[in-house]
């Protein structure tokens, strides 16, 4: 078992990242019993995640103390993931009998994090909640750091809050029930950490793709730990994104999430979006300096075609992109705001891009 610790001026926690707590088919266990004496446990899941998962931990919970386990699903998808849901978290919670000490368990991927932990953030003014990621994404990355929130139709995460959670518990034996198209767009915000922070974890990935793929546990132990330490650092250098050091984890998320509403929510999951946008930003700095980018441009989509991540954004228009990029709350008054690299384990936040060369770079990935 490994575990992170992520200290903060308040509300610190620990991550733990092992193999089988949660699915009972591996060496590791974890103490659920510490925070549940005497509560309402509210277990927070999707309805692809319920029939896998929901079971083993209710009983984890009452073994380990919990006064009452309820269950809440809602709709698989991003599609999910309004203020409507969690209304009707708030409404089941008010009848069911949840009061301020109620904890929330957040089980599943990004989307169910997220919703979650808003809905521990707002409901009574605050209840505690943990984060059991299930997906790779989730794992690596929206389970660690505090922010959750919900979409409107006019972009994405653009009402939420800052909510630190009590815990998070990581069981990657869970991946082995993950479709392959979610297992790989979790790869996307993998690689990006190297990209940004860590170029001898580039390398790390560079060597070992294959096995990472094939979920061989040793590596993807490894790969999760490491990732989660990367995320810890930020977020306690930049806990709530006011010096703009958090901003570097958004690489790739600008274009992203505009390629996510151009096609509906449909057309690419989050992590594919990403990894089309990676390509975006390393193309945008190509054009600028081919002579300085073109090395690292070839080593994304190296390793995007190793890990079969989308490095296309097919029958795109550029201009309907770029447009759903200015909704984008990164945005800062009308001020183009974008992650770029510097080389290969360094990003900086660049201001007033100009269009003219962001509108290229999509259209080089919209072929």
């Amino acid at each position: 078992m490994q575990r992170i610790e992520v200290n903060l001026a308040r509300n610190g926690y620990i991550i733990e990242v092992g193999t089988g707590f949660l699915t009972g088919d591996g060496p590791d266990r974890v103490d659920f019993g510490r925070w549940l004496k005497g509560r309402t446990c509210l277990v927070i899941t999707d309805d692809n995640v319920a029939p896998l998962y929901s079971e083993k931990l209710r009983r984890r919970l009452k073994d380990g103390g919990a006064e009452r386990v309820e269950l809440i699903t809602f709709p698989a998808g991003e599609g999910s993931k309004t203020l409507a849901t969690v209304t009707g978290f708030y409404g089941e919670m008010v009848k069911r009998g949840c009061d301020r000490k109620t904890l929330i368990l957040a089980l599943g991927g990004g989307v169910c994090g997220d919703m979650a932990g808003f809905c521990a953030a707002t409901y009574m003014r605050g209840v505690d909640y943990i984060q059991i990621p299930t997906t790779l994404l989730a794992q690596v990355d929206s389970s660690v750091g505090g922010k959750t929130g919900v979409d409107l139709p006019e972009g994405k995460n653009l009402v939420g809050a800052f909510k630190q959670p009590l815990h998070v518990w990581i069981d990657v034996a869970t991946l082995s029930t993950l479709p392959v198209r979610e297992l790989r767009s979790g790869l996307a915000e993998v690689v990006k950490y190297g990209v940004i922070m860590d170029r001898d974890f580039f390398s790390f990935l560079e060597q070992h793709a294959e096995a990472l793929s094939a979920l061989e546990w040793p590596v993807v132990n490894h790969v999760v730990s490491h990732c989660c330490r990367l995320k810890a650092r930020v977020v306690m250098e930049d806990e709530e994104d006011r010096s703009g050091r958090r901003a570097i984890l958004n690489y790739g998320h600008t274009f992203g999430h505009a390629l996510e509403k151009v096609g509906g929510f449909a057309r690419f999951t989050h992590g594919e979006a990403v990894a089309v946008g990676m390509m975006m930003a390393a193309e945008l700095c190509v054009r600028r300096d081919p002579q300085r980018f073109s090395s690292l441009l070839n080593r994304q989509e190296n390793l995007w075609q190793r890990l079969n991540l989308p490095r296309y954004a097919e029958g795109f228009d550029p201009g309907q992109v770029l447009a759903a990029m200015r909704s984008d709350k990164k945005y800062e008054n009308g001020r183009t705001c974008l992650v770029l690299p510097r080389e290969l384990g360094c990003c900086a936040v660049e201001y007033d891009v100009p269009e003219s060369e962001i509108v290229e770079a999509i259209r080089a990935r919209c072929r």
